[in-house]
């Protein structure tokens, strides 16, 4: 829990951040985010540069504290990715919060892009545009065929480096922790880590650093030749990176396993995934193939005749249930945001995906650095 002069910090960098890139008239906004402990002083952040209409907080990565606290004060709603998949209902939605107002669309995970089109065109109000936050949803509005408004996305941002490094690293404290509860741990184990991105990368690295045998799979060559290169043995297929596993990581965003991949599981094996299990795992093709029972708190065992696995918090972000906190470092993509929803504010942007100009990235970082390094 954050002290008091601790929040005030935040509070004021935020309004710092927010008055270093001035926008026009306060837009309405839709947010869609984590609503975990720290959240409340970034929605402080977006209320400096917009009216927010409604927060929708993502299901599986939701504070009970801090859903009160924001819900005295916003409007919170549920957020359900079937009923933004569909065109009229995502309409009648944003008709209900926001009917006539200039409006942004704060995203993390391209929950808007199937129906941005109708939006855009059909909305009563204007639609000044989107900022997503993650690379998943950066490729969902990539997809599209044709951008009706802007799209700021900070999913590549260089400021999210930091944050991705340490989510990675808070992704195998939380699967060593939920191993350990069943008195396992890495060391002893093989690991395979599907997907070499930023979260992968980091994952791997941090099992290295562990004296964990890591193999590593991604579709990607590319990706492959800069694993090898880092010291990881690499295979061209999942079933070989499969092989032997005791532990398998799923950081791809793009379904890491699908029904015929788990069959190749090793026994025995901890599978452990960076975001949501719509995203990363088949699990639901698993019905009638596998029972279920629970093996622990937040571990899930599923099995057949001659073989079983675990599957760590039914198969969504295991770092969540731990917080996620990658300390102060969040500010910065949280930050970028902020500015990004100013930006938008202004009418500069043609319809397309776009970036925050490196020279508010760069103020950014200053504003950060004066607030949250500590000189020794």
């Amino acid at each position: 829990m954050q002290e008091d002069f601790e929040r005030s910090r935040i509070h004021a960098f935020f309004r710092r951040v927010a008055g270093a890139v001035p926008g026009d008239d306060k837009p309405a906004s839709l947010v869609i985010t984590h609503l975990l402990a720290e959240r409340g002083a970034f929605l402080t952040g977006v209320a400096h540069v917009s009216t927010i209409a409604a927060v929708l907080p993502k299901p599986r990565s939701i504070d009970e504290a801090t859903l009160r606290q924001v819900g005295r004060t916003l409007q919170v709603d549920e957020l359900d990715r079937h009923r933004f998949a569909d065109p009229d209902q995502a309409l009648a939605y944003i008709e209900s919060r926001a009917a006539g107002q200039d409006l942004i669309l704060a995203d993390v995970g391209g929950y808007f892009a199937p129906v941005i089109g109708h939006l855009a065109a059909h909305f009563s109000g204007r639609l000044l545009g989107v900022v997503e936050d993650t690379e998943n949803g950066h490729q969902r509005y990539e997809r599209q065929e044709k951008l009706p408004c802007p799209v700021l996305s900070v999913a590549r941002s260089p400021l999210k480096n930091p944050e991705d490094y340490l989510v990675g690293q808070s992704v195998a404290f939380s699967t060593e922790a939920l191993m350990r509860s069943r008195d396992n741990i890495l060391n002893g184990r093989r690991a395979c880590v599907i997907g070499y991105g930023k979260l992968g990368s980091s994952i791997a690295a941090l099992l290295h650093a562990k004296h964990v045998d890591v193999t590593v799979f991604d579709l990607d060559p590319v990706k492959r030749v800069q694993a090898l290169s880092q010291g990881f043995r690499t295979t061209a297929t999942l079933s070989d990176a499969l092989a032997g596993a005791g532990i398998v990581f799923c950081a791809t965003g793009n379904m890491a396993l699908r029904e015929e991949d788990f069959g190749r599981v090793a026994n025995g094996a901890y599978i452990a995934s960076v975001t949501s299990s719509d995203d990363e795992l088949e699990l639901s093709a698993l019905n009638g193939l596998y029972s279920r029972s629970l093996a622990g708190p937040n571990i899930t065992r599923y099995t057949r005749t001659g073989h079983y696995f675990y599957v760590l918090a039914d198969g969504n972000a295991v770092n969540f249930l731990h917080g996620a906190s990658v300390g102060a470092f969040i500010l910065l993509v949280q930050a970028e945001i902020v500015a990004a929803m100013a930006l938008l504010t202004r009418g500069e942007h043609d319809p397309g995906i776009a970036e925050v100009p490196a020279e508010v990235r760069q103020s950014i970082a200053s504003t950060w650095l004066n607030y949250f390094h500590e000189v020794p």
